[in-house]
């Protein structure tokens, strides 16, 4: 014990001594301070750093350790949910390269008098869409392992820190509130419209209408490839039967849902026509179909190599739209445009892959001029004295059934291959109360827009067919549906509806015409919002996760 006290003397008084006392002065204050922090590195609960500034002083320290926190870390961005794990119910979740097929068998609309998509579309349960997912202003506390600065010791820092949202995040926080708002709506509360309330028999359910409407013109973002040039992208008829594939490229480029910037849109546009890929690049009596589908191909590819959003969802929430009969197959170039995507198409053909849950059906509309000029309007009921009219060539196979049993057997009946010469197809539309529609070659045809044009009850004869826009609109309340093997029943069935009934269902097809024309500019509730409406509705049924790059 001695021996040690003697050691301390002889150490103390050599630091002591000259200029020794200067290292003294420096060394001790930085032992203690050492010791201070130690004791404070045991106990997180009073430090907090910020996660960003955090990293970056960590790459500056050398050494393998910066590589702890690189800038795709999960740590601001969840992984996304595997197989096992996913929610088996809307909306159904994409992205992280996988898509989830979470659709019940309730939502599928097969038929015009199925229920409506749209009102199935929202009914997420609270456990899914909360107040915390649909808020943009919160914040996730999520505790997180830092390691000490001092690489003395190796206890651990929790770390509260703020997550960062990405835009996708916001999107969908705006999406999970717009369906929140759709619910409430479906519970009865309305909201007022200076320019349209949408009610009556028509819709599946107004208000749900409505409400999804009046959500989607507020939020509602698409961004168009500008990739490809005319006339086979960004171009389209504008006269012809598929004139709407024209109108509404040139009407999407145009319009206020239309954004520049790809990370605030809810969906993307293919601005393909199928139509001028077929005037362009199809050889006609060829019967080779691989030069469209290449076309279709590489520009999907195309755009899947230059952005991240197509790979990000596999396509769900990528759109395109296609009047021409042969838009279905050429999608089917590309597997995830014919599985995923949403597909607008006239030849909604549910036989030939058509999916109800995820794909549109939109009206063909023929304008001769380019413009409805002349094509809007007709007598009261009371001032039609033809029963039921129809002429058109033998295409498919039910024309000729059509024309076998009526052609000139009924003056009531007035079903003509073709017209006499001098009598006008449109006179003879406004002269009917009832017009039949029957499929052609393809399921698609112009005519039930022109007896609604013309205030003619349409007669829907087709198989496998999803009318237009039938998410929201019930057809059966202003249409009549007559199944091919009714065809030489078909006097019997139009005459034993009541003379009231059938005015009912001419009115009804008055007030819904204003979702059938085609306005320059577009209108609110026309056809070209009424198509974006429908691409609106099957967004909502997707949730977007953005894909984990660590």
């Amino acid at each position: 014990m001695g021996d040690f006290k003697k050691g301390v003397f002889s150490w103390w008084k050599a630091c002591t001594s000259g200029s020794s006392k200067l290292v003294l002065y420096l060394v001790v204050p930085l032992v203690v301070v050492s010791g201070f922090v130690g004791l404070l590195g045991t106990n997180s609960s009073n430090l907090g750093f910020d996660f960003r500034y955090y990293t970056r002083i960590w790459s500056f320290s050398g050494g393998g350790r910066s590589s702890v926190f690189s800038s795709s870390s999960t740590a601001t961005e969840g992984p996304v949910a595997p197989p096992e794990k996913r929610l088996d119910l809307l909306p159904r979740v994409v992205g992280g390269g996988r898509r989830e097929e979470a659709l019940s068998p309730d939502n599928i609309v097969n038929r015009s008098s199925a229920p409506p998509l749209a009102v199935e579309a929202i009914e997420t349960p609270p456990h899914v869409v909360t107040n915390k997912e649909e808020s943009l202003n919160i914040t996730a506390d999520e505790t997180h392992i830092i390691p000490s600065l001092n690489q003395s010791h190796d206890f651990p820092i929790d770390v509260k820190i703020r997550k960062e949202y990405t835009s996708l995040d916001r999107l969908e926080a705006g999406l999970g509130r717009a369906r929140a708002a759709i619910r409430d709506a479906k519970n009865g509360h309305r909201l007022n419209d200076s320019d349209y309330v949408p009610t009556g028999p028509m819709y599946w359910n107004p208000s749900v209408f409505h409400r999804s409407y009046l959500e989607m013109e507020k939020q509602f973002k698409v961004f168009v490839y500008e990739e490809g040039e005319p006339p086979v992208f960004h171009n389209g008829p504008c006269k012809s039967i598929y004139a709407m594939e024209g109108n509404f490229i040139y009407h999407m480029e145009t319009t206020k849902f239309r954004t520049r910037d790809p990370d605030k849109a809810h969906v993307y546009f293919l601005p393909i026509s199928v139509t001028a890929i077929v005037h362009f690049v199809y050889e006609r009596e060829s019967h080779d179909w691989h030069p469209m589908k290449k076309t279709v191909k590489d520009y999907v590819n195309l755009l899947a190599g230059k952005y991240s959003y197509w790979n990000r969802s596999l396509g769900a929430d990528h759109f395109m739209l296609a009047c021409h009969d042969w838009g279905p197959e050429l999608s089917g170039a590309v597997p995830d445009l014919y599985k995923n995507s949403i597909r607008a198409l006239c030849n909604a053909n549910t036989s030939e892959g058509f999916k109800p849950s995820k794909d549109v059906s939109f009206p063909e509309i023929l304008l001769p001029g380019g413009t409805m000029k002349g094509l809007l309007g007709g007598p009261s009921p009371s001032h039609r004295p033809i029963l039921v009219f129809f002429a058109g060539g033998l295409h498919g196979p039910i024309r000729p059934i059509l024309l076998e049993h009526w052609e000139n057997k009924d003056d009531e009946v007035q079903v003509h291959k073709y017209l006499p010469k001098g009598v006008s197809y449109y006179d003879m539309l406004r002269k009917s109360k009832y017009c039949i529609c029957p499929s052609g070659y393809e399921v698609a045809s112009p005519r039930m827009v022109e007896a609604l044009y013309t205030g003619c009850v349409p007669v829907l004869i087709k198989d496998h067919y999803v009318p237009p826009f039938s998410d929201v609109l019930n057809w059966k309340s202003f249409s009549v549906e007559i199944p091919v093997k009714d065809i030489p029943n078909m006097k019997n069935i139009l005459t034993r509806i009541s003379s009231r009934q059938y005015i009912r269902l001419q009115r009804r097809g008055q007030q819904v015409r204003r979702h059938f024309e085609v306005n320059l500019p577009p209108k609110r509730y026309d056809v070209f919002h009424m198509i974006l409406h429908s691409v609106w509705l099957r967004r909502l049924n997707i949730r977007v996760h953005g894909v984990d790059e660590s």
